[in-house]
């Protein structure tokens, strides 16, 4: 199987997409750096370039050292997040959800990007939370991350709990935080149902997260790859696409809608 960018390859990708009952995508940081957010594991990623910024979504050192928080509450404030816009894949997904061919969207990523686009955010399953919003680690209370910026910003290098005293985070998961169970249920449903599985921008090797893909071949779901890089799941695809992902997907949707048209 050759990563391929062809008139073929897309034509026949887009007929799977056209004839699936119900299209799941899974997309992880690839699909945002087109926003100007950059990934984390590729060859110019955030910790590829910075190995000790992965220390600021470790729970355990983030509960240990108060240093810890504080680097990790600049980081919230600098995120690129914050200044970002949704690129061409963003909108191209937005277009197959709206004509109908998208049944769910699985995102690894905190950006809200796909929300942003127009996504309905009932069909978007943030696997691994949201910057949005800020949780406490002992009272579960949410807040709107921009009430604790604000803090952050009046000189509180570590702002602690308004109802409890505890420490908060950013309401997405770090390393030694298991995954919401509803929100994993619902994203390994949206698999399981899926005729075409799309992984697009993630380098699948983040579990459980990747094991998706395992869960929608098993239920007979053609897969389909999007990607720059090898992933440990090329070989059982049907597709995959190493051109730019701002290339290949609003290909794909032309070429359904199109079709549909």
């Amino acid at each position: 199987m050759r990563p391929e960018l062809s008139d073929t390859a897309i034509e026949e990708t887009a007929g799977w997409l056209r004839a699936a009952g119900r299209v799941t995508v899974l997309t992880g940081a690839g699909i945002s750096t087109e926003s100007g957010i950059p990934d984390f594991r590729g060859p110019d990623g955030v910790w590829t370039r910075d190995p000790a910024a992965v220390g600021l979504v470790s729970l355990p050192d983030y509960l240990a050292d108060e240093d810890v928080r504080r680097r990790a509450w600049l980081s919230r404030r600098d995120n690129p997040a914050w200044r970002a816009t949704p690129n061409a894949a963003h909108l191209a997904l937005v277009e197959l959800e709206r004509a109908g061919r998208l049944w769910a969207t699985i995102t690894q990523n905190i950006d809200g990007l796909h929300q942003r686009a127009g996504a309905d955010p009932g069909r978007v399953i943030e696997l691994h939370g949201t910057l949005y919003q800020a949780e406490c680690l002992q009272c579960e209370r949410r807040v709107p991350m921009t009430e604790v910026l604000d803090r952050v910003a009046s000189g509180d290098p570590d702002p602690a709990c308004t109802a409890c005293g505890g420490v908060q985070k950013a309401a997405t998961i770090a390393f030694g935080q298991q995954l919401d169970r509803s929100v994993l249920s619902t994203a390994t449903a949206a698999a399981a149902a899926a005729d075409v599985f799309v992984a697009i921008g993630t380098s699948l090797t983040v579990h459980p997260a990747a094991g998706l893909v395992d869960l929608a071949a098993a239920a007979g779901a053609r897969i389909v790859i999007v990607n720059a890089e090898p992933t440990p799941y090329d070989e059982i695809a049907a597709r995959r696409f190493a051109a730019p992902i701002g290339v290949v997907v609003p290909a794909l949707v032309r070429e359904v809608l199109r079709a549909n048209g």
